[in-house]
């Protein structure tokens, strides 16, 4: 198998076409192929008057000789997995998100029967409670955008982020399109999956692992572990359920705080970390658009997106993270009488309007003050301020950004509608914020519309505030063998815990997570 790069289209083609133009390009015949398929496609949109795509094809010819031109590759395969586990005991997982799921993934692959709790629904009835309460006000604590099978990341953009190095990332593109992903995730430059598509795909996701053995028990919550000479030994549910176990996963999410609590009065060791506050900021798409795209290509490109960082004056970072083309601003509170925004897309990226968190840097000495849960607490406090300025009734806070940098409550929208459901109350967002956090975003809005023309647009909606973008804590673990550090057979895992970022890693940590459980004897 060689790889030949740098292939620049400029017209809308379809797979084959695209082929036969690499062929053509490299002096090589259709039939002197016997497999290829596209590495990886990307958009070169840094000419605006010459836009173009930029593929990489992987080709294998019957003819090794006529290969020696080009660069050589191995072929990508899953690296060996050496089950050493004889034990009987089931392992446990704790948390249906991507770490649980994946790892749960890797246990049944490998004739391993795993349990895996979730305290929220199925994926399926999680979408009705959300839908119930962007609706209809009626908020569940257990089912909502945080909790539930697929966990936080099933309501958002679906982004893949392949920009990491690990040897597990295309296994987990391909466990994706194997259970219904579009297969141009394995090649994109920038995958996405969209909430529409995570619904499916987590719902099959769910039914193999049964198939193949493995447990599930929904809207159940892990609320104590039995610890006993440092060693975990069960798990109990609020169904008075106790489980057995010598290995428990926790997967557990960056909102399972009342987890959280009971791990730090177990004495399991827990640290504060540093994370994100700030808020969604929403534009026109088309806006985006023509900043990206400018109005002179004829190529169908889709919804431009955009990822923009400033550092300012005060020693902040101000930076734009989970960016939703076509997308809306959702509800995302785990817990009564709080604001927790975020953003969605479905796979279409249709909707009139972009929306991005626009974030400031928290580090631990801006809250700390005696407990590792300290950053939790930050950012409870800035939620309910965020329900009361709201009106209490689950309406999110919004502004303009005119009337942000003039320090003054929006009366009034201009061409950009909020999408938040399931309502907006106008308001002053700096009377909520931290100082720091109104300087920086302030002096990052005006240094990154440098960047990208009409991110400060004075109708753009600042909706708050985004305060789960990252866990508050990190639950320590040992780098080898990704045990709890003072719990054999605890693997602390995800994002919860404090070990991913988003879908990808979360994803990629319950594979490693369960690997060290399967070749430990």
């Amino acid at each position: 198998m060689v790889r030949i790069k740098d292939i620049k289209i400029r017209e809308d083609l379809l797979e084959e076409k695209v082929l036969e133009k690499t062929l053509q390009k490299n002096r090589l015949k259709k039939e002197e192929v016997k497999e290829w398929y596209i590495y990886k496609k990307s958009i070169d949109a840094r000419k605006k008057e010459d836009i173009f795509y930029n593929y990489t094809i992987d080709i294998e010819l019957k003819d090794k000789n006529k290969e020696k031109r080009f660069e050589k590759i191995e072929e990508y395969k899953m690296p060996e997995i050496k089950v050493k586990r004889t034990s009987k005991i089931q392992p446990v997982i704790i948390g249906a998100g991507p770490a649980g799921l994946f790892s749960a993934l890797i246990f049944v692959e490998n004739g391993i029967k795993p349990i895996l709790i979730e305290r929220g629904k199925r994926v399926e009835d999680r979408v009705k409670d959300v839908e119930e309460f962007i609706n209809n006000r009626k908020f569940n604590p257990k089912s909502n955008i945080q909790f539930g099978e697929g966990g936080a990341g099933t309501f958002s953009d679906g982004k893949l982020n392949t920009g990491n190095s690990s040897i597990y990332s295309r296994k987990v593109l391909e466990e994706f399109v194997k259970f219904g992903a579009p297969k141009e995730i394995m090649y994109v430059a920038k995958p996405h999956l969209g909430t529409d598509n995570l619904v499916k795909i987590v719902k099959n996701i769910r039914e193999y692992i049964l198939e193949k053995g493995g447990q599930i028990f929904f809207e159940e919550e892990v609320v104590d572990f039995k610890i006993e000479k440092g060693q975990i030994k069960s798990v109990i549910t609020d169904q008075k359920r106790k489980i057995e176990t010598d290995s428990v996963i926790l997967a557990i999410g960056h909102s399972a705080r009342d987890t959280f609590k009971k791990l730090n009065e177990l004495g399991v060791k827990v640290a504060p970390k540093n994370f994100a506050v700030g808020v969604r900021i929403e534009h026109l798409q088309k806006d985006i658009n023509l900043a990206q795209y400018g109005n002179k290509t004829k190529l169908k490109l889709g919804s431009a997106d955009y990822k923009l960082v400033y550092h300012a004056s005060n020693g902040r970072t101000c930076y734009t993270f989970c960016m939703c083309p076509g997308g809306k601003v959702m509800a995302s509170n785990s817990e009564e009488n709080s604001i927790v925004t975020n953003g969605m897309s479905n796979f279409a990226r249709d909707g009139e309007n972009a929306n991005s968190a626009l974030l400031v840097n928290i580090s631990v000495e801006d809250f700390y003050k005696k407990s590792p849960l300290d950053g939790m607490y930050f950012q409870e406090e800035l939620e309910k301020k965020a329900f009361e300025l709201g009106g209490k009734n689950y309406n999110a806070p919004i502004q303009r950004v005119e009337d942000f940098f003039k320090n003054k409550k929006t009366t009034n929208l201009g061409k950009i509608k909020p999408t938040y459901m399931p309502g907006v109350t106008f308001a002053n967002l700096n009377e909520i914020l931290p100082e720091f956090v109104s300087n920086a975003l302030k002096e990052g809005l005006t240094e990154l519309n440098r960047k990208l023309y009409g991110f400060a647009d004075n109708d753009a909606i600042m909706t708050g505030v985004e305060t789960r973008s990252s866990s508050p804590v990190q639950i320590a673990r040992d780098k080898e063998t990704m045990n709890s550090i003072n719990v054999q057979g605890l693997y602390p895992c995800g994002e919860g815990a404090g070990y991913a970022g988003g879908i990808m890693t979360a994803a990629i940590d319950g594979i490693k997570c369960a690997i060290k459980i399967l070749e430990s004897e």
